[in-house]
């Protein structure tokens, strides 16, 4: 079954989603979807079109609105950067189109709730793009916790930190603006490490949170000597108790020296323990106390095709897969939605959720107090 896709955003992000469509097909064969490049949108035009000639889109635009509109386009992709999700997502909903955001879903808990409750009463599949939930270390983690093999869970402590933007010289860009970014690293980092928690562990019920602005200021634009302000968080750390009872504490930096792409994670429970870093993204460390010898401490599980996703990618045990495999994983459960009505875990009701949770820490940190997020209101 074909299904036809509209993107609009035509950067990096639009290509990881473009490419992993492509390996999903290969992947998984067309009874799961076949997609068809039908019109890629870009503000830029040159972006516009070496898509259409690099990507194989029909046709391109450089207003979005004519992707939202079109009777041709089945999933409308927005791969935007952050501030335009919530326009975009909700003219799409309005026009009764199945839609795949790239996270944030918006950027703010309000504006995800409603985009949420809108595609409910629309019906259609509404998709956001937090791919380390897809991830089948997260998969094999998760079912370690629901079988019960790590006992009652006491613990999560985890850390997403990259120092992609340690040089102060570095210009200011939207990620640092909150009218276009919502917030910092918390937003842009930290929101992935939510997504894992809340996902293997549920909601968190309360937060109490310090953030800090390192860089303060940053040039203007490249070489120039006018400054600006850097208005958000570079580092986050926050305190968490969940609603099952575990506590927690979540981290993250955007100014972490000598850390790449550093998301890494431990649970703790009262059988046995998981760690896990994505940039060892193949391998989870397993404890378990009814192990016969337990003195050797943690031992090292190499992912392969018993673990769920893993084997549409290698039939191989220990052969890495990478982030763009994520993808391709995120993206097959999108197709498989919409070709078979399949369920999906991370539809807009998820992102509000963990845009719930941030506004919440937000909060904690500018007030310095703890804040109960189930008082935040949000109905998703």
């Amino acid at each position: 079954m074909d299904v036809k896709i509209g993107l609009i955003g035509a950067g990096w992000m639009g290509q990881s989603h473009t490419n992993a469509f492509v390996n999903a097909l290969l992947a998984y064969g067309p009874e799961d979807g076949k997609p068809v490049f039908e019109v890629v949108s870009d503000v830029n035009e040159e972006n516009a079109i070496n898509a259409t000639k690099k990507l194989g889109f029909a046709r391109y635009t450089t207003n979005w609105e004519e992707v939202v509109t079109d009777p041709e386009v089945d999933i409308v992709d927005i791969a935007t950067p952050n501030f335009l999700h919530y326009e975009i997502a909700k003219a799409a909903l309005q026009n009764g189109k199945h839609v795949y955001c790239e996270k944030p879903l918006t950027l703010s808990y309000e504006a995800s709730n409603e985009l949420a409750e809108l595609a409910k009463q629309k019906g259609v599949i509404n998709y956001v793009g937090f791919n380390n939930v897809m991830n089948p270390a997260t998969q094999y983690i998760k079912e370690l916790i629901s079988t019960g093999k790590l006992g009652d869970i006491m613990r999560f402590t985890g850390t997403y930190d990259q120092d992609m933007l340690l040089d102060a010289n570095l210009p200011i860009t939207w990620r640092f603006l909150n009218k276009y970014s919502g917030s910092g690293a918390l937003g842009d980092l930290a929101s992935h490490l939510l997504s894992i928690s809340q996902y293997l562990l549920g909601d968190i019920d309360s937060v109490n949170a310090v953030a800090r602005t390192f860089i303060k200021e940053r040039p203007a634009s490249a070489g120039s000597n006018e400054m600006a302000e850097v208005e958000n968080d570079d580092v986050i750390t926050v305190m968490a108790n969940y609603q099952n009872g575990a506590i927690g504490t979540l981290a993250s930096s955007r100014l972490a020296t000598g850390r790449k792409n550093y998301l890494s994670y431990e649970i703790q429970g009262t059988k046995g323990a998981v760690h896990y870093s994505l940039e060892r993204l193949n391998e989870v460390n397993v404890y378990f106390t009814s192990d016969e010898e337990t003195d050797g401490g943690f031992r090292t599980v190499f992912l392969g095709p018993e673990h769920k996703g893993f084997d549409a990618l290698s039939p191989a045990k220990g052969v890495a897969i990478s982030f763009n495999d994520i993808k391709i994983l995120e993206v097959h459960e999108l197709l498989s939605a919409f070709v078979k009505g399949t369920s999906y875990i991370c539809d807009f009701a998820f992102g509000a959720k963990i845009d719930q949770t941030i506004a919440a820490i937000l909060e904690s940190a500018s007030e310095q107090k703890w804040v109960e997020i189930a008082k935040k209101g949000v109905k998703a």
